[in-house]
């Protein structure tokens, strides 16, 4: 891709991404929507997005950094778009994000302004292998001050690919990340991955402390019923460098 973005940042597989999906009322995040960005809505609802996958082979300006390639991470994100003279911008906003490494977390805030922390993360896969429609079970733990964290999806038979227009395609196909700045400057960055293929859950549940961990304006969201729920196979990923919608490359 020719401009600003050709410069990729970061490179990665993303694996077993467990997304669960929640009504949210969009008064909530009008006050985390980025300078010239709007909220993205799916058919009129306004969703946030418990997103918790493993990070595999990172690395920075292609570089794998000892002890820091394989991790999980788990985030709350929410969708929105920009209008650019190519069209629309399909881009997601993260509340917080979460992974097991300081360093991480230090490189994820300083290069990208991204409300990273790092706290204690462990997770299990169980799929039988070879066998294309067995039951295939995932979960994902992380540990606050105030509460133990758990996240499961239980999936069953093989993947679809992901249909447009459809839903998944709506949580899966946002390509661009937002993070507004304290000085009100907006950042963009792109992230290009394949389509993924997906599984419908068959059980998603989330446990823990969400109104200590993400606050109070959050937690009648995260205790409701899902909208949904699903397992996206994932892919290599690459994410560019940040750039400031005045056009400025952050270094």
């Amino acid at each position: 891709m020719a401009g600003p973005f050709s410069s990729v940042f970061l490179t990665a597989q993303w694996r077993d991404l467990a997304m669960i999906n929640f009504e949210v009322n969009p008064a909530v995040l009008k006050p985390l929507v980025p300078r010239g960005t709007e909220l993205d809505d799916w058919h009129g609802q306004t969703l946030v997005s418990l997103v918790a996958f493993l990070f595999l082979n990172t690395r920075v300006l292609g570089v794998a950094v000892p002890l820091h390639r394989d991790f999980e991470e788990v985030n709350l994100r929410f969708y929105v778009r920009r209008k650019t003279h190519e069209g629309w911008r399909r881009g997601v906003v993260f509340v917080k994000e979460i992974v097991p490494r300081r360093a991480i977390a230090w490189v994820a805030r300083v290069f990208f302004g991204e409300p990273y922390v790092a706290l204690p993360m462990d997770h299990l896969v169980e799929s039988p292998p070879g066998d294309n429609e067995a039951t295939r079970r995932v979960a994902y733990t992380w540990r606050s001050k105030s509460d133990d964290f758990r996240l499961r999806m239980t999936v069953h038979g093989q993947s679809r690919p992901t249909e447009p227009n459809s839903e998944e395609a709506f949580i899966t196909e946002h390509y661009w990340g937002y993070t507004g700045r304290r000085d009100k400057a907006t950042l963009e960055y792109r992230v290009e991955h394949p389509l993924w293929r997906t599984w419908a859950a068959t059980q998603a549940t989330l446990d823990g402390d969400v109104a200590g961990l993400y606050g109070d304006r959050f937690a009648e969201s995260l205790r409701s019923k899902p909208v949904s729920a699903f397992l996206a196979d994932g892919s290599e990923v690459s994410v560019s460098r940040p750039v400031r919608l005045d056009g400025e490359v952050k270094r």
